[in-house]
């Protein structure tokens, strides 16, 4: 399939990207680069620097006699919890005004497949784990609002046009894959933060909360690596009905605590990390757990990296590499 892919230079769109060239597939990557880097979109990808939301109407063929493309895959958006709560303006534009922008673009060009890059913050501070995909969406912050405001703007497409779209509610991606992997100028997520500690970047990491109810007292979180994540999207896309909108969490379905994660970095690099006890943030929840049921029974997707060492360890590999690359364009 020639296949759109929005967001291409990011962390989970160009591992995306490169698998999809892997499977056979012709892709286009657009990206405004705001957050993404050029030297991410994965060679064999056709790669177009731009505001989707302006390019998608000509991208998309937009009043030519048949589509441009056999679907689109899109990543591209603003996901900094903390920032959306500052500049809720932005995220309203950029994941809600653009998003619309471009799914008017897939119905009048008449492209048939979507797949959308959601997220499990759309759930807010759930009543029970695993969370299923019929637990009630509250969000606690902009971030997951704009997201899932899309996710019913895609939903009402789907019944009104017979797009054949999926949704994908992630959890906490982490690990890299074939030299691509997690490089952004503002990093909130724990395993990178962990690693620049080990890698000399930053002095320590803070451990927001102590006296969770949880085995260590430290926080629960479930990881998906970004491979396992990346199966699931080619799944999706190739197992998509017409006028359905389908919503699945993805997630190891495992549970580990900030501690685990951080002596999980230990055992990997082999190096002492330094972390400091820290008060709760406001909104975090003790535990969350995804359950992909859905995703195994409909899709037929399984992860196959689950052991939290082999995800810090694709993590570190690449955090390396990319170190050693900034080291020699400084010599």
């Amino acid at each position: 399939m020639r296949l759109l892919v929005t967001g291409g230079a990011g962390y989970v769109g160009s591992v995306c990207s490169t698998v999809l060239l892997e499977r056979g597939h012709e892709v286009v990557v657009v990206d405004d680069l705001s957050t993404g880097n050029a030297d991410a979109v994965p060679s064999g990808a056709e790669f177009i620097e731009g505001d989707i939301g302006v390019l998608a109407a000509g991208l998309l063929g937009v009043g030519d006699d048949t589509p441009g493309f056999d679907g689109v895959l899109h990543f591209g958006a603003q996901s900094l919890v903390g920032e959306s709560v500052e500049h809720p303006e932005k995220y309203w534009h950029g994941n809600v005004v653009t998003t619309l922008a471009l799914l008017e673009a897939i119905r009048l060009s008449g492209t048939p497949r979507l797949v959308f890059s959601s997220t499990a913050a759309t759930y807010g501070e759930p009543d029970e784990v695993p969370i299923t995909e019929d637990a009630p969406t509250r969000p606690t912050n902009p971030y997951g609002a704009t997201k899932l405001a899309v996710d019913h703007a895609i939903s009402s497409y789907s019944a009104a046009h017979g797009l054949a779209a999926t949704s994908l509610r992630y959890f906490n991606v982490a690990g890299a894959y074939r030299g691509a992997g997690e490089n952004r100028v503002v990093e909130t997520h724990l395993i990178p933060l962990v690693l620049q500690v080990a890698l000399g970047q930053r002095e320590q990491i803070s451990v927001f909360g102590t006296d969770w109810p949880t085995k260590d007292g430290t926080a629960v979180r479930d990881y998906i690596h970004v491979e396992d994540l990346a199966d699931a999207h080619v799944l999706a896309l190739t197992s998509s009905e017409p006028g359905t909108h389908r919503i699945f969490n993805l997630g190891s379905g495992e549970g580990f605590t900030v501690r685990e994660v951080i002596s999980s970095c230990e055992r990997v690099t082999g190096l002492p990390i330094s972390a400091i006890d820290a008060p709760r943030r406001a909104g975090d929840p003790a535990v969350l757990i995804a359950s992909s049921r859905r995703a195994v029974d409909e899709l037929g997707w399984r992860p196959r990296h689950t052991d939290l060492d082999e995800i810090v360890s694709d993590a570190w590999e690449y955090m390396r590499a990319l170190g050693d690359r900034a080291h020699a364009a400084h010599r």
